[in-house]
């Protein structure tokens, strides 16, 4: 993308969070993590035409599919020397066995600094196995060693679009919140009730994750039994 849009000497704005048309000019707004994704930055392409954008995958929801819309094939011959590539795989690391790619995960459980130590994320474990989803983590979880980087949400780590995701002790700063705001519905549990998390969750709790999650996990058992 970058050498088409040098090619026709226009801008491009990659890794985008939201676009959206401006009614009166007609130009393409782009809005994208900057300064090390402590701000959200709507960069406009005023002097030059096409306007050209990047979207991570998972970011935005995908469109309903529309059987009348019909694409064109178009066969195209290709040489040897079109498919030549510079690049070399040097090593490949599969997930670890049993790990499940939080990309593909229905409910997703995160854990952040307010979990305090890695042997609380067995609380998190134990609750995920019980809604058959799957882990995930803030930035500042996997900084401190809690756990591991393939379980990292956010701008540095995955974009997910689960149907549910549970956030416990995340702020919901802007670097987490690129990575998971396309989330069906949003749990947050947080002590601190100015979290910016509380400003896009579906629904907050102010209170002691250590104190809900344990209570979570009874009544769950509870339901299951009766």
């Amino acid at each position: 993308m970058p050498r088409i849009a040098k090619n026709l000497n226009t801008g491009l704005t990659a890794d985008c969070t939201e676009l959206a048309i401006d009614p009166e000019t007609g130009g393409l707004l782009q809005t994208r993590p900057a300064f090390g994704g402590n701000i959200l930055a709507t960069i406009v392409c005023a002097d030059t035409r096409p306007q050209m954008a990047t979207v991570r995958p998972r970011v935005m929801k995908a469109l309903e599919p529309d059987e009348n819309r019909k694409g064109e094939i178009e066969i195209i011959d290709l040489t040897p020397e079109d498919l030549s590539s510079r690049t070399e795989v040097l090593e490949f690391n599969p997930l670890d066995e049993g790990e499940v790619d939080i990309t593909e995960a229905e409910i997703i459980v995160s854990g952040g600094r307010g979990l305090k130590s890695p042997e609380n994320f067995a609380l998190l474990e134990e609750l995920a196995d019980l809604l058959d989803g799957s882990i995930g983590a803030s930035r500042a979880a996997i900084d401190a060693g809690w756990i591991s980087y393939p379980h990292q949400v956010g701008q540095t780590g995955k974009t997910v679009q689960p149907k549910t995701y549970i956030a416990f002790g995340i702020s919901g700063a802007v670097q987490h919140r690129v990575g998971m705001q396309s989330s069906d519905r949003i749990f947050a549990v947080n002590k601190d009730a100015t979290a910016p998390i509380f400003e896009f969750c579906n629904e907050g709790y102010v209170g002691d994750l250590f104190e809900i999650i344990p209570l979570l996990i009874k009544e769950i058992k509870r339901r299951r039994k009766s």
